[in-house]
Formats: structure tokens, sequence, C-alpha cells
């Protein structure tokens, strides 16, 4: 049985307004979680089990915790390069399960070893039912080991950003501080470039469709 598995969460579950779904089958399987540019706020960024965002842009723990996986849940990704690199290099110990509602993106990027087809709250669903079906006989696994890396990861490569050294402030400070101000009530909005990145790496989002961006279609002029 996998002993290293993650969810990897992409739009898919927030277009499918399937985060309540998620919520149940992250505390279900004690799971990580890692959350894509277009899934910020499918899991809020506060629960225990999630690290951030995968990718190029996204957090060490949310990387690495893909790279040294056992068992990798796709729900709602496309396996997307900004979040794999070089495909032949992206998870190379995982056996992959892809969920999701467009059969061409199934093993378009990355082979399925278990492919499902299928709305996203209701995959989510049975999956977290067929989760604590498991469970019932067998009892919970022995995800320790698992979550001392993981942690360990966070604890030593939080998000951060270096002082600028002309002592004007860093933009990331700016975004981080409006979104300590704004709280998680509100809507963010992106257009396409760093800042983009920034705002998805540096704002708290604690519920779905609280942040819009156009994502790798890089739509300028989007936040207006």
């Amino acid at each position: 049985s996998a002993r290293r598995a993650v969810l990897y969460v992409g739009g898919g579950v927030i277009r499918a307004g399937a985060s309540d779904a998620l919520r149940k089958l992250t505390d279900i399987s004690g799971a990580p979680v890692v959350t894509t540019l277009m899934a910020r706020g499918a899991l809020p960024d506060s629960h225990p089990q999630h690290l951030g965002m995968p990718g190029m842009h996204g957090t060490v723990p949310a990387v690495a915790a893909l790279q040294r996986a056992d068992l990798v849940v796709a729900l709602g990704a496309r396996f997307d390069d900004r979040v794999t690199g070089q495909l032949s290099t992206f998870a190379p110990l995982a056996t992959v399960v892809h969920a999701d509602i467009d059969p061409a993106e199934i093993s378009k990027n990355r082979r399925a070893d278990v492919p499902i087809v299928g709305d996203m709250l209701e995959v989510i669903t049975d999956l977290a039912i067929e989760v604590a079906n498991e469970h019932a006989p067998h009892g919970l696994p022995d995800l320790e080991a698992w979550w001392t890396q993981l942690d360990k990861l966070r604890a030593t490569y939080p998000l951060g950003w270096s002082e600028t050294a002309d002592g004007l402030l860093a933009p990331q400070h700016v975004i981080s501080r409006i979104g300590a101000i704004s709280g998680p009530e509100a809507t963010y909005v992106a257009g396409v470039g760093q800042h983009q990145m920034w705002a998805a790496q540096f704002i708290k989002y604690e519920r779905p469709q609280s942040w819009s961006n156009s994502g790798g279609l890089g739509t300028m002029g989007y936040a207006i």
C-alpha cells in the first residue's frame, strides 16, 4: 500500500464545486495536498495537510512531495509543464491515478496507471467513501515517516523573499500585506506575469473562487 501518497489538485476541483468533498477526502486519507495555480483555495491554506503550490513557482515541500511520492492522485489537473518540468523526471517513483472530466487529458502528458473520467464532485465523493471502506478492515496507513519528512521540509524551506538592496519595499511584501489586511473574505484577481505568481504564493486562500486568474492561457488585462 502507498506510504507516500500526494493529492495533486487542479482547477477542475474548483469548477466542479468539489471543495467540500476534497476536504473530506483530505481528512480521511491523511495525505498531503498540493494545489495548482488554478486550484488555489480549493483546500484552505491553513489546513495542516496543505503543502502549497507545486511546480516551478511552487513551494519546496509541494515539489519534493511529488518527487518522492509513490502514489500521485491527480484530481482535475492536467500535468502542465509548469508543474512537472521535464516529464521524464517528474514524480519518477509514483503510480498515477488521474481523474478528469475530459478524457483527452488522461495520459496526455503522463501515463495514468489508473484513469478515471468523471465529474470531480462525484469522483472525489466516491474516492472518500472507498478510502474509508479500505481503512475499516485494514486500519489507517502509517504516514508518520512521510509527514516527518514533509514537516522538516516545511520548517527548513518556508516561502519568503529577500529584502531589496535599495531599501525600497519588496513587491512580495506589498502583496502579502494586501492579503493580510484584506483577509480571506476578499476576492483576488491577477493579470499575467510575476505579480500573478507572487499573488498565488503570498496571499493565503481559505475558500474556493477567492482567486481568479487566467492560468496558462496568459490573458493580458484579465484582472481588469
